[in-house]
C-alpha cells in the first residue's frame, strides 16, 4: 500500500484532505516508515475550491485510481451534495478491481451514492447516522464505532475518527512501528480500535472521578500486559467490583476490558514480531497470551496472517526499521 490516491472534489472538507496529506504525505523514511506517493486526483484540472476560502490543485486525473494501492475518500461540506458520475465510476472500478477504498466521516455519503454500500455496514458521524439510514436504506448504518470494514470497504465516524482510521490502514498494512512512527509525528494517540464508541454522555464530576481512575488502570495494564490480567483484577486497582468496572469501563471506552486488553496485547506482539527475533511462543508469551495456540488464533483472525508470515511479510518491506534484540 504505497500508492494512495485521494479523490478530491469541489466542496470537499479540508480537515480530512489535510489528515490525509498528514498520513500518507511527508517524507518519514528516517523515522522506518515506508515511502508513500499521494495523489490528488479529480475528474478535472482544477484549481477546486474547497470551503473557508481555500482551493486545490489536483495533481492527477481519476485514472490514476487504476494505479493506486488505497483509495481515501474526503467527505463533503454538505453531504447531500451529489458528487460528478466520473467520480462515482471511478470508485466503482476502484473497488472491482479489488483495492481497498476508505471513506471520512460523511464521506460514506459518496460510497453509498456509488452503489457500493448495499448490503454492507457503514458508520459516519453520529449526527449523520440518522440520515444516511433514510437516504440508502440498503446500507447497514452503525451509529457506535469509530471505523468499520465490510468487503474492502472502509467507513469512519466524525473529523477525529478519521485520523484512526487512516492509522489503521497503516498499521495493517505497514505494521505497528510505521503506524506508531506516524502518530508519535502528528502528537496524536496510535492506537483506538474501531470499536471504541465515537460518542459519550456528557462527563459528570462523579464521572470525571471515575474516567481518572480508569484511565489509571489502563495506564497500569499496559505495562504488564505480560501478566494474566483478568476483570476481577483491574477491578481491584480501581477500587470497584467486577460488575461495576465492566460497565463503567463499556461506557468510558465503548468496548469491554477482554476486548481491549486482546487489542493491545495484538498490537504489542505486532511490535515483537517487527523488532525482534524472538520465537513465536515467546512472543505470544511477552503479549500475555495464554498459549502460542491461542496467540496464533487471535493474531490470525485480526491480521489475516500467521505471525511467522507477518514476520517475513514485515521483514520483507524496504523501509523496515531493522530487527534488535
Amino acid at each position: 500500500m504505497h500508492r494512495v490516491a485521494v479523490v478530491v472534489q469541489p466542496g470537499i472538507r479540508s480537515f480530512d484532505l489535510a489528515v490525509i496529506t498528514e498520513v500518507w504525505g511527508p517524507d518519514r523514511s528516517h523515522l522506518g516508515v515506508p515511502g508513500f506517493e499521494l495523489g490528488r486526483c479529480a475528474a478535472d484540472p482544477g484549481p477546486i475550491a474547497l470551503p473557508g476560502g481555500l482551493t486545490l490543485a489536483p495533481d492527477r486525473g481519476l485514472d490514476w485510481l487504476a494505479e493506486a494501492d488505497l483509495v481515501v475518500v474526503p467527505a463533503l461540506a454538505v453531504p447531500s451534495d451529489p458528487t460528478p458520475e466520473p467520480v462515482l465510476a471511478a470508485l466503482r472500478r476502484a473497488h472491482a478491481r479489488g483495492v481497498p477504498v476508505a471513506a471520512l466521516c460523511a464521506g460514506a455519503f459518496i460510497l453509498a451514492e456509488a452503489g457500493l454500500l448495499a448490503g454492507r455496514r457503514a458508520v459516519t458521524h453520529w449526527s449523520l447516522a440518522p440520515e444516511l439510514a433514510a437516504r440508502y436504506p440498503s446500507v447497514l448504518v452503525e451509529e457506535a464505532p469509530l471505523y468499520v470494514a465490510d468487503d474492502g470497504l472502509w467507513t469512519s465516524a466524525g473529523v477525529a475518527s478519521g485520523i484512526d482510521l487512516c492509522l489503521h490502514l497503516v498499521r495493517q498494512a505497514h505494521g505497528a512501528e510505521a503506524a506508531a512512527a506516524i502518530a508519535r509525528s502528528m502528537v496524536t494517540g496510535p492506537f483506538r480500535t474501531g470499536d471504541h464508541a465515537q460518542y459519550l454522555d456528557r462527563p459528570t464530576p462523579a464521572a470525571d472521578r471515575t474516567a481518572e481512575a480508569l484511565a489509571a488502570v489502563r495506564e497500569r495494564a499496559l505495562g504488564r500486559l505480560d501478566e494474566p490480567l483478568s476483570v476481577t483484577v483491574l477491578a481491584r486497582w480501581a477500587g470497584m467490583s467486577p460488575r461495576s468496572f465492566a460497565r463503567h469501563f463499556v461506557a468510558a471506552t465503548g468496548t469491554t476490558p477482554h476486548r481491549w486488553l486482546l487489542g493491545h496485547r495484538l498490537d504489542a506482539a505486532r511490535r515483537l514480531l517487527e523488532r525482534t527475533d524472538h520465537p513465536v511462543p515467546e512472543v505470544a508469551r511477552r503479549a500475555g497470551f495464554a498459549s502460542e495456540v491461542t496467540f496464533r488464533q487471535h493474531f490470525t483472525a485480526q491480521v489475516g496472517l500467521s505471525p511467522r508470515a507477518y514476520r517475513s511479510a514485515a521483514a520483507a518491506t524496504p523501509a523496515a526499521p531493522p530487527k534488535s534484540r
